[in-house]
């Protein structure tokens, strides 16, 4: 008998595909025991996720000292790109208010996220986006959770305005002070800063050269940052390092978009006389206003008041560090451009200056007033946020080299060649 053998070939049995799933963590106070809270979160997620058979850990994302009325957190917004790039089968929270108090953004956001196949876990409701009453808990849960933000906001502006009837500042968070017992107290190191900056900046230097300077002296903010344009003029403008208080001079919108707004007679203002010992005297400060005007009118475009807010003031955010973009006057024309880029450069930030010309194009459509922030994102992105939760995404391109030239720049050019063509001939 003649036997036969066969090689039998292994089947391969295919693995079940473990679910990728992700986690959401905020809390709204940069607070230590707030951090604690995060960081404890933080841990909770990545132990539960790694530990659950069948599924796969794809991170966990967090916002600290951000709010959930808004949709412009650094976390959440990676969170939302990972999706959409497929890296996230599903998503766990805690709660509703965790991950959104804004209803509209809620729910746009959910249904975006089970169009793409992912579902979302609320703990704290025991809550499936997926279930098949998941959107209708959400309307109204979410509801109460717009509602619990609003209560919160109207009693924190109580509580402010009344320290203002009473003529006390709400903190004492600025350089140079220190709030206690209801009062400012001078914190003699910073105090020196102060003037220092004040006596610079009277002596001829920039906000931008001041800067530098502290920079290179290794001398840092208030809360240990850089120093940057916007951080010595809020230092150049203060009234309070004169001894006075002027209360109420902003306002926030709503408790949804959290803009801060110049108060122009909505709200009563309180003038406060001798609150507190003064850092700079009150004929240096003046000194220092108009000369700040004067700055400014002499490089205000010809024929036009000089005004310090722009259409885009304080919309543009930069995708890559999260600062606010400034307006910066070129040689070609205006520029919108990253604050750190603009004062410590590429290596801090390489981010890209955006031509006004180019947002007042992409913007001919909208009505400006209805915008919330503006995103620079890589890729020349931008991504426009209104007060209604809708988001529009748009593209600029850059301009050509010539057409970045201006008509003294084309001459002056032109004779540079005459001249070396003489050279040469």
């Amino acid at each position: 008998m003649n036997r036969e053998v066969k090689r039998v070939p292994i089947t391969k049995v295919a693995m079940p595909k473990l679910t990728r799933v992700a986690a959401y963590a905020r809390v709204s106070s940069a607070k230590d025991a707030m951090r604690h809270s995060l960081s404890a979160q933080v841990s909770y997620y990545s132990d539960l996720i790694q530990r659950h058979p069948g599924w796969a850990y794809a991170g966990v994302y967090s916002d600290e000292a951000k709010t959930g009325t808004r949709d412009s957190r650094e976390g959440f917004v990676k969170l939302l790109t990972d999706c959409r790039a497929g890296r996230v089968d599903a998503i766990i929270t805690k709660s509703i208010s965790r991950f959104a108090r804004n209803t509209v953004t809620l729910l746009e956001t959910v249904r975006e996220l089970k169009g793409l196949g992912i579902d979302m876990y609320f703990e704290e409701q025991n809550l499936h986006t997926f279930s098949a009453d998941g959107e209708l808990m959400l309307s109204i849960l979410a509801s109460y959770a717009q509602e619990e933000s609003l209560s919160a906001s109207e009693n924190q502006k109580w509580r402010i305005r009344k320290n203002f009837e009473e003529g006390r500042p709400w903190n004492g968070t600025m350089l140079g002070y220190r709030y206690r017992n209801g009062t400012l107290v001078v914190e003699p190191d910073e105090a020196e800063i102060v003037r220092r900056v004040f006596r610079e900046y009277l002596a001829g230097k920039g906000v931008v050269a001041i800067a530098k300077s502290l920079n290179e002296a290794g001398i840092p903010t208030r809360y240990g940052n850089q120093w940057c344009k916007t951080s010595v003029s809020g230092i150049l403008r203060n009234y309070t390092y004169t001894g006075n208080l002027l209360l109420q001079k902003t306002f926030r919108e709503d408790h949804l978009t959290k803009r801060t707004l110049p108060n122009e007679g909505q709200l009563p203002q309180y003038h406060v006389k001798s609150s507190h010992e003064a850092i700079i005297n009150m004929e240096d400060y003046k000194a220092v206003q108009a000369e700040m005007e004067r700055r400014a009118a002499k490089h205000a475009p010809p024929g036009k008041s000089y005004s310090n807010r722009y259409p885009f003031t304080g919309l543009i955010i930069c995708g890559c560090c999260g600062k606010h973009y400034r307006r910066k006057v070129t040689a070609t024309e205006p520029v919108w451009i990253c604050g750190t880029y603009n004062t410590l450069g590429k290596a801090a930030c390489a981010s890209k200056q955006i031509p006004e010309s180019v947002l007042m194009d992409l913007t001919a459509d909208m009505d400006i007033g209805d915008l919330t922030e503006i995103r620079a994102e890589d890729g020349n992105r931008l991504i426009f946020r209104f007060r209604t939760g809708e988001e529009t995404v748009k593209r600029w391109k850059d301009r050509s080299r010539a057409e970045s030239w201006t008509p003294e720049m084309r001459e002056a050019a032109r004779q540079r060649q005459i001249e070396r063509s003489r050279q040469n001939g």
